[in-house]
């Protein structure tokens, strides 16, 4: 995870909302609690009360037009690289500018593509759907059944919820399939076995939903069938996150069924599955993340140490075994082979499967290299690939059926690059993003911070060259912390037009609960350590002053979602540390999260309040219930979705009104639509980032 939307870069139950919002934990009085109410009449009045402000205030900044004119200008530029999914010789891409501001999905041969002049067939205008249906539809993507790529399932989501619809589509007409397979509404995963059949787990009716939201039971649909004919293949607990289907398909096109039982957000049980609905349950640890099939091997991550079959595999490996041999042994392990083994200062990032390879995203020292592993059929050979090392590479697509792989390449100073490589062959540059700001005098730096238990935090800093070190630099602090997810080097555009270039500073805070070091670095600050997440932002803050590279009047904190609760968790625990705070669609009442949209999936995350041990140790450090009467806070401003069915709108609201309360000044925003983005379209994003640089201009520059 990058940023999220706001920033320029980039985080349900039968109904996506209880009629009345679930108080049964509530252990003291909460006069906010009326807000949890998505669309009561009294919390959106007091949403259009706050959002009638803070637009007003903001926008009518000197500022903010030209932020909006140049947020605007950069995301609907003609010359954005159109980045996309490979499949059977086809580079698929989903496009938004001001002409299709909804979006349109639309693919182009990979042989014009890569010679940077593709020849885009529309497949489906969004636009003219949602004018056609009366419906705000946001893409939520589509999988297509390979190796002919006939039909796909497109997933269409209202407003940007994570809840979607599925319908079938038909390549060869461009239109949705009469009769074809449709699942309603909720929060569905859905895999294709053949032309006539998929796995299907969503809401199924009463008793069908984990705890959490999400669907429990997988089934099987065949063509022509009602769902409610759908057989039963696995059913999970409610107890559990959710249950979903995974067909892993060769290079032949043959299909291989598997279950995936999501324990918690971090352990698992993977199953496979027959035709004829035996399951078979896969002997590995529930910390062992399944990565996928390559030339008949399962490919898992490892997020503990597993000791197997005489051998110790290190916590962040990735190892492989022969699905065959399980399946002739009756579910026996057999061998397990290692594909990569991290050390103190690597870590894996991302994988790819393609048609003869395996790719691996690798961090040292946050910083991307990428390998390509082959397997013979006895042995896994690895060679690092020749692409630029001083910043991130990411996988952007591969396939079973395509020699092709495509990588991107990003860093802080230098724009986004797209390279293909052939499997075997060296990557080559087909595409570069123009600069969207003045670099020349900019430098990046890597420094470290001691946090209060001792341990060595790194960040990045970027800002110009001359600046002095006597703490005048208007500075913001991003950093995200959370679900193993890493914060890598990247080209933030927006950034860099709208405030490096009128004289600002940015720092990249890689604190634990995050990635960068793999699941050691996320532990270290997991559940009963979650202090620490504080600690360590609040550490970069204090080294980035005694340094002289800024102040505390003129530093800004930033995230959003899991990074939004950190920034909110940093300036109640240390108000006299930032002069602006911007939290987006962010946790804060963390006593209750388990009882708001999808909170309960993220128990193994923060820990369960429903326990008492837990519950005292989540009270000490909840910003919710540490917002105190009489203690000057900087001005915050808060941005969610009325339409996030992830993360509660009601954290943002409630986190405000208490402030409002207590007679402490923030912002507030609430956009109806986007969702967990809390954008649908390009001029509703560019709208946002205005808000958010006019908001920190106003605070950190004079």
């Amino acid at each position: 995870m990058r940023l999220w939307s706001a920033f320029g870069v980039i985080v349900l139950a039968f109904s996506l909302y209880p009629a009345r919002a679930d108080f049964s934990d509530i252990a003291e009085y909460d006069p906010f609690i009326w807000l949890e109410q998505v669309e009561g009449a009294r919390a959106r009045a007091w949403v259009r009360e706050q959002n009638d402000y803070t637009l007003k205030t903001l926008k009518a900044d000197p500022f903010y037009e030209d932020a909006f004119a140049a947020a605007h200008e950069i995301l609907t530029a003609k010359d954005r690289i159109p980045f996309g999914t490979l499949s059977g010789g086809q580079v698929y891409n989903f496009w938004q500018d001001d002409t299709h501001q909804r979006g349109i999905w639309r693919r182009s041969p990979l042989a014009s593509y890569r010679e940077g002049e593709p020849v885009w067939q529309t497949l489906l205008d969004l636009d003219a759907l949602s004018l056609r249906q009366n419906e705000k539809w946001v893409w939520k993507g589509a999988q297509c059944l390979p190796p002919a790529n006939l039909r796909c399932l497109v997933k269409l989501s209202r407003g940007g919820r994570d809840a979607v619809v599925v319908r079938e589509f038909d390549l060869a007409t461009r239109s949705f399939v009469k009769d074809g397979f449709e699942i309603a509404e909720g929060k569905t995963e859905i895999a294709w076995v053949d032309m006539d059949t998929i796995m299907v787990a969503t809401n199924w009716g009463r008793g069908t939903l984990t705890a959490s939201g999400y669907p429990r039971t997988v089934k099987t649909l065949s063509r022509g069938q009602f769902v409610s004919e759908a057989s039963t293949v696995y059913e999970g607990t409610a107890s559990d996150v959710s249950t979903k289907p995974i067909v892993e398909f060769d290079a032949a096109g043959k299909p291989e069924r598997f279950i995936v039982r999501g324990i918690s957000s971090f352990s698992a049980e993977l199953f496979y599955t027959d035709a004829n609905a035996r399951v078979l349950r896969v002997p590995v640890p529930a910390f062992a993340e399944f990565k996928g099939l390559h030339k008949r091997q399962l490919l898992f991550a490892l997020a503990q140490n597993w000791r197997t079959g005489g051998r110790q595999f290190l916590q962040g490996s990735l190892v492989a075994f022969s699905l065959d041999r399980l399946l002739e042994t009756g579910g026996a392990l057999p061998e397990v082979k290692s594909l990569f083994t991290p050390d103190a200062k690597s870590a894996l990032d991302s994988v790819m499967i393609g048609r003869d390879a395996v790719y691996l995203s690798v961090l040292e020292n946050v910083r991307s290299r990428v390998h390509e592993v082959i397997f013979d059929g006895t042995k896994w050979s690895p060679r690092r690939l020749g692409l630029p090392d001083d910043g991130t590479i990411e996988l952007v697509t591969a396939s079973p059926f395509d020699r092709d792989v495509m990588f991107k390449y990003a860093s802080f100073l230098i724009p986004d690059r797209l390279y293909i490589m052939s499997e075997g062959g060296e990557p080559q540059l087909i595409a570069q993003l123009p600069p969207r700001f003045d670099a020349y005098d900019l430098e990046v730096s890597q420094f470290e911070a001691v946090s209060a238990d001792g341990a060595r935090i790194p960040y990045f800093f970027v800002r110009k060259q001359d600046l002095l070190s006597n703490g005048t630099t208007p500075t913001l602090l991003y950093a995200y912390g959370g679900f193993q997810i890493p914060t890598t080097p990247w080209y933030w555009s927006t950034a860099g037009k709208l405030w490096l270039e009128q004289g600002g500073a940015y720092a990249i805070a890689n604190v634990r609960g995050g990635g960068e070091f793999g699941p050691r670095w996320h532990d270290a600050a997991k559940g009963a350590l979650r202090q620490r997440n504080f600690d360590d932002l609040a550490a970069v803050a204090r080294n980035m002053i005694a340094r002289g590279f800024t102040s505390s009047r003129r530093l800004g904190v930033m995230g959003g979602s899991q990074g939004g609760l950190l920034a909110a968790g940093a300036f109640v625990q240390n108000p006299d540390l930032f002069n602006a705070v911007s939290a987006q669609v962010p946790l804060t009442d963390m006593l209750r999260y388990t009882h708001m949209s999808a909170g309960a999936s993220w128990v193994s995350e923060y820990g369960d309040p429903a326990d008492p041990r837990m519950r005292a140790i989540i009270a000490r450090w909840s910003p919710y219930q540490n917002l105190k009467q009489g203690v000057k806070y900087p001005r915050v401003f808060f941005m969610t979705s009325t339409k996030d069915d992830r993360v509660h709108p009601g954290h943002a609201r409630k986190m405000a009104a208490k402030m409002q309360a207590n007679g402490q000044p923030y912002y507030y925003y609430e956009q109806a639509d986007g969702g967990h983005d809390a954008a649908t379209t390009l001029r509703l994003r560019s709208e946002q980032m205005a808000l958010v640089y006019t908001y920190f201009r106003r605070q950190l520059m004079d």
